[in-house]
């Protein structure tokens, strides 16, 4: 019989699933990144059942805070918050592939892991060692993949600055349409049929 940690945590990792299934499921690119929002606050509470406040924190902080606002503020940025095309069969056959590579790669270090026997001690890490291992150059650091993140986020802020700079094709239409409508061009005058004498023409006449 399951007692009441273990209902939470089914039930967390099922509303995780969940919200992370809508997400990659919805038509909306804004919805899309809604569901994407309550998976992130999902995983922060498998870390506060796991009693690590701290990466709870610093998960709602920085994912829940920061990628997923990051991530609403460039759909509105780009105008492409309307309905997304539905995917190629091709496209949709190698991402199922690679969600099936995934969940056996997956199961395959599970089953081969020996994992320790349960402890009922808790899980203790103060963020000095956690601020320490992730800015370490050691080799339990994790400052290139700390870096490697931050660059990857300013380059896609500038790729979204750079898209959003770019007027679309209808857009262009638009506007050279109300340009016509507000400040229409005046008509060509007339050419006459009259014939303007020349200069030698002028200087016969004035002899």
């Amino acid at each position: 019989m399951m007692d009441g940690s273990s209902i939470a945590f089914y039930g967390i990792a099922t509303f995780v699933l969940a919200t992370a299934l809508l997400a990659v499921t919805a038509t909306k690119i804004f919805r899309a990144a809604i569901w994407l929002l309550f998976s992130l606050i999902g995983i922060a509470g498998l870390y506060f059942w796991m009693q690590v406040e701290f990466v709870a924190a610093v998960q709602i902080i920085v994912y829940v805070g920061g990628i997923v606002v990051l991530i609403i503020f460039s759909i509105f940025l780009t105008q492409q918050s309307e309905t997304m095309p539905r995917p190629t069969i091709g496209r949709m056959i190698f991402s199922s592939l690679a969600a099936l590579f995934g969940l056996a790669f997956t199961f395959n270090l599970i089953f081969h892991h020996s994992f320790p026997v349960p402890s009922t001690q808790a899980f203790l890490v103060s963020p000095e060692a956690i601020g320490t291992a992730m800015l370490s150059t050691t080799n339990y650091g994790y400052v290139l993949p700390f870096e490697v993140v931050s660059i990857l986020l300013l380059a896609s802020m500038i790729g979204c600055i750079v898209i959003a700079m770019k007027v679309p094709a209808a857009q262009q239409q638009s506007n050279a349409t109300a340009l016509q409508t507000h400040f229409p061009e005046e008509p060509t005058p007339p050419v006459s049929n009259v014939l303007i004498p020349s200069t030698t023409e002028k200087e016969e006449v004035d002899q």
